[in-house]
Formats: C-alpha cells, structure tokens, sequence
C-alpha cells in the first residue's frame, strides 16, 4: 500500500481508512478456508448459485460448532447434530 496517498484520502474523509500492514493477520482465515475448499471440491458441481450458498453455509456451521466458535446459549449441553439442526432452523421448500 502506498502510506502517503492513503493519508492523502484519509485527509478529506471523515472517518479514516485504517491499514494493517501485517501480513500475518489473514493467515488463520486462508487456513479455515482451505478446509472448506477441501471438502468443497469433491462435490462436481452445484445447479445453482441458490444451492451452492446452502451446501457452503451449512459447511461452515459445522466448522464452526466443531471449533467451538458458536455462540448459543446452551451448545455445550447439546450434540454435535443438535447444535446443527438448532442453528440451522427448519427446513424450506424452495
């Protein structure tokens, strides 16, 4: 990034653009993803975007329960599967 054209900016904004020139910061995010990729991949294909943001949600709901990132009041009383069907909310037909 280039410091002075962002204080340039920052100096008729506002509320500032903050950078973080630490590259070390998104390491934790790329390697969550790379899970989910993973697990992604072998699926060939989805028929719509619909679809895809479905199977891609529920991937991450269950990374997060199995990380233990959820936020439920009560999750650690509940299964794995409980937890899941909980924050999934019922089912709808489309």
């Amino acid at each position: 990034m280039d410091k002075p054209a962002i204080d340039a900016l920052n100096a008729d904004r506002e509320v500032p653009i903050v950078v973080r020139q630490i590259k070390a910061l998104n390491n934790s995010v790329e390697q969550d993803h790379r899970v989910v990729k993973r697990v992604i991949r072998p699926m060939l294909g989805f028929r719509s975007f619909q679809a895809a943001e479905n199977v891609s949600a529920g991937i991450e709901l269950m990374r997060m329960i199995r990380k233990e990132q959820s936020t439920m009041a009560g999750a650690d009383a509940m299964s794995f599967a409980n937890q899941f069907y909980a924050l999934a909310g019922p089912s709808r037909a489309v």
